[in-house]
C-alpha cells in the first residue's frame, strides 16, 4: 500500500468463497485491508454476519455452493474471486458415498467453474482480473481415503491452468495456491475421522498423517495463505498466471 498511490486495490470487489471461517475468513481481512469491497459468500449465515461484524467492507452472501442454480446468481461484477470452500469426506474408495462423492465435486469444483463462467465477463471488460483458488497439497499429490477431494483439488488444478491461457489477453491470471494442511475448522473435524478410518488416536493423526510427510512440523496459518494470495494480486503478479504456489512445508520436496 502506498500513500500516493491509495490501497492496492481500492475501487475493487473481491468474492470470496467459505469465507464465514478459516481460510476464508483471513482472505477477506486481507482483501479488506488492501482495499477491497468483499462479497463473503458461505453457507454458514452466523459466521458471515460475524465476520461482518468485525470487518466493516465485508458483504455476506449466505449461499450453498452445492446448489449452482444459487451459485449462478451471485455477483458477476468481480475483480478478484477466491475459490476457497470446501469440505471433506475419509472413506476408502469400496465404501465411498457416492451422494457425497458428488457433493464434494459440486462444491469444489463446479462451482469454482460457475463462478468463473460469471465473473470472467467482467474482469474481461475491465482488462484485468485475478482469479485464485486455493487449492491443496492435494492437489499435487494423493492420499489414501480421499478420493473425492483428491480428484476435486486435481481438477480445480487443471479448471485453474486453461482460465490462465484463456485470460491471459485480457487481463486475467488465474492460479492455484496448494498449502499442506492449514489450521481450520475443516482440518480440525479431519482429526476424528482420520482417527477412526486409521484405527489411531487423534494425536497420532496430527503426528503421523498430517505431518508425517512434512518437512516443517507445523500446521500452516490461515493468515499465511492470505498473505501468499495478496502477491497473486500485487504489483508482481501479472506475469504469475497458470501457476501452482506450493505451501506445503517441504511436502512435495521427497
Amino acid at each position: 500500500m502506498s500513500a500516493a498511490t491509495g490501497p492496492l486495490l481500492a475501487g475493487r470487489t473481491a468474492l470470496v468463497t467459505g469465507a464465514a471461517s478459516g481460510i476464508g475468513a483471513a482472505m477477506a481481512r486481507r482483501l479488506v485491508a488492501d482495499g477491497a469491497d468483499v462479497v463473503a459468500v458461505d453457507r454458514d449465515e452466523a459466521g458471515l454476519k460475524a465476520l461482518a461484524d468485525e470487518v466493516p467492507g465485508v458483504r455476506p452472501v449466505p449461499c450453498d455452493l452445492s446448489h449452482l442454480a444459487a451459485v449462478d446468481a451471485l455477483p458477476a461484477a468481480v475483480d478478484v474471486l477466491v475459490n476457497n470452500a470446501g469440505l471433506q469426506h475419509v472413506a476408502p474408495v469400496h465404501e465411498f458415498d457416492p451422494d457425497r462423492f458428488s457433493l464434494i465435486l459440486r462444491v469444489m469444483l463446479e462451482a469454482p467453474f460457475r463462478l468463473a463462467r460469471l465473473t470472467l465477463p467482467h474482469m474481461y471488460a475491465a482488462g484485468w482480473g485475478r482469479v485464485i483458488n486455493i487449492s491443496s497439497v492435494h492437489g499435487l499429490r494423493a492420499s489414501p481415503f480421499k478420493s473425492a477431494y483428491v480428484s476435486a483439488k486435481h481438477g480445480l488444478e487443471g479448471l485453474s491452468k486453461v482460465i490462465a491461457l484463456e485470460g491471459a489477453e485480457h487481463g486475467v491470471t488465474s492460479n492455484c495456491i496448494d498449502p499442506a494442511y492449514v489450521r481450520t475448522p475443516l482440518v480440525e473435524r479431519q482429526i476424528a475421522d482420520q482417527a477412526r478410518t486409521h484405527g489411531i488416536d487423534e494425536d497420532a493423526v496430527v503426528e503421523e498423517i498430517m505431518l508425517g510427510p512434512v518437512a516443517v512440523k507445523r500446521l500452516v496459518e490461515p493468515d499465511e495463505v492470505a498473505a501468499l494470495a495478496a502477491v497473486l494480486y500485487g504489483p508482481a503478479s501479472a506475469s504469475i498466471s497458470g501457476s501452482s504456489l506450493s505451501m506445503d512445508g517441504g511436502w512435495t520436496a521427497h
